[in-house]
């Protein structure tokens, strides 16, 4: 495909990044810097100019586009470029990054005519807003095709032998030492792992109650580090869960348009005075769980530590670095993808995703899922799928209503089936154009 990518900040390089390995990627950005080293570590075609001046867009008139995707750092400068590209070159298709919550809430994607939108912060957001309903989970995921869910869970209890696959529910991955993969048939789960559920809501959640008997079973009291546009998002979802919040943050000016915005709703703390200090006069330890939401990662894992030893026993880091995720799991630190992770991964799995296939990414990127639904006028209806010569780190399961099988044991697809593969980032390409095919 050829790919225009409007934007070469953090986001812009991940998706050119994993773009230019199978495509052809430009990249459009008025910092020269930036663009030069795009073009030393990647193999795209840097095009410097501004992404709201039409002018930028003559050098590339008489190419059709593949897709257009707008990931600027102002939300302005990205609707502009999309206006301004969809005059200036055929693009078939439009991505676009928006920050601010309140264009959701606006026919944005409608009136600009793209293909889709990605809110980076609702999706952090919304994540959090996930864990309140499994306390004792590390990460949730829910899929249109299926109402199974992928729920992560470390252990924290000694293990005692249990199976691995169920007709309600299986083990797709585990993250230990450091380092992802699928469980093999005969593989036992160790304390220390982090174990990724796929299957019945209610079976997982049972599991979870089992596995991870340090956290609280409710949460109703929170604390969130950070008054940015972040963390007021974060506020904002847990109070509309009818959650206890206490918000805290270091910059007055942020503290004051914070509690503008949230109409004086939630105590907003000005944490000028030592952390120790701050846990004792504000109970904050008094807590069930804590979220470290700034825009600085280390920042955040040294917030989460810090509640951690305050007696907190959930804290959660919102992260932008990948690299992080193993040590952070190691340290008893749920990860939650941050806005400009959440942004690239949003929107590979956007593009990567059609009609009949869905596509997600789990574990920091490590692992894939691919979900494809038998429909009425599919062709593979009655027949055996095709095999793909199987690895170690691929696990190929079937849903059939409320019971979850392996693939190969199925004789025929019947409609409404679903077929979903577990892999690692490895064989990500190789299971992507199994599915496509079938």
């Amino acid at each position: 495909m050829e790919i225009i990518i409007a934007g070469a900040g953090k986001v812009g390089f991940y998706l050119a990044r994993t773009l230019c390995m199978v495509h052809n990627v430009t990249i459009i950005d008025k910092n020269a810097e930036a663009l030069n080293r795009l073009h030393e570590n990647l193999d795209i075609y840097p095009v410097l100019g501004n992404i709201e001046d039409p002018e930028t867009y003559k050098k590339l008139s008489g190419h059709e586009v593949d897709l257009f995707i707008a990931v600027a750092e102002r939300d302005e400068t990205n609707l502009i470029a999309t206006l301004i590209a969809d005059e200036a070159i055929d693009v078939a298709r439009k991505y676009i990054r928006l920050k601010n919550s309140y264009f959701f809430k606006m026919s944005i994607r409608d009136k600009l005519g793209v293909t889709d939108a990605v809110f980076p912060y609702r999706l952090t957001s919304q994540t959090i807003g996930m864990l309140l309903k499994y306390p004792k989970a590390n990460n949730v995921k829910q899929f249109v095709h299926t109402d199974f869910k992928l729920i992560s869970v470390l252990v924290t209890t000694q293990m005692e032998p249990m199976a691995l696959h169920r007709r309600d529910i299986m083990v797709v991955g585990i993250e230990r030492d450091k380092r992802f993969f699928i469980p093999s048939e005969d593989e036992t789960i160790r304390t220390g792992d982090m174990v990724y559920f796929f299957g019945s809501e209610a079976a997982i959640r049972q599991q979870c109650e089992q596995l991870e008997q340090r956290a609280a079973s409710q949460i109703e009291r929170c604390v969130v580090f950070g008054a940015g546009e972040l963390g007021v998002t974060v506020t904002q979802t847990l109070t509309a869960h009818g959650k206890n919040v206490k918000l805290i943050e270091k910059d007055m000016e942020l503290c004051e348009k914070a509690d503008e915005r949230l109409g004086g709703t939630v105590m907003t703390i000005n944490c000028s005075y030592g952390m120790t200090e701050l846990f004792e006069n504000e109970h904050l330890a008094d807590a069930d769980m804590a979220v470290a939401a700034t825009d600085d990662d280390e920042y955040n894992i040294i917030k989460c530590l810090e509640a951690r030893q305050h007696g907190i026993k959930k804290v959660i880091a919102v992260n932008n670095e990948p690299e992080y995720y193993s040590l952070m799991h190691s340290l008893g630190i749920v990860v939650v993808r941050g806005p400009k992770i959440s942004a690239y991964n949003g929107l590979i799995e956007m593009i990567d995703s059609n009609r009949i296939v869905l596509f997600r990414k789990f574990c920091g990127g490590e692992g894939a899922i691919f979900m494809r639904r038998i429909y009425a006028d599919s062709d593979v209806i009655d027949n055996k799928p095709p095999p793909l010569s199987q690895h170690t780190d691929e696990k190929f399961l079937l849903v059939r209503g409320e019971t979850l099988m392996m693939l190969e044991s199925v004789a025929l697809l019947k409609e409404d089936d679903v077929i979903v593969v577990f892999c690692s980032r490895q064989r990500q390409e190789q299971v992507k154009m199994w599915i496509n095919g079938l």
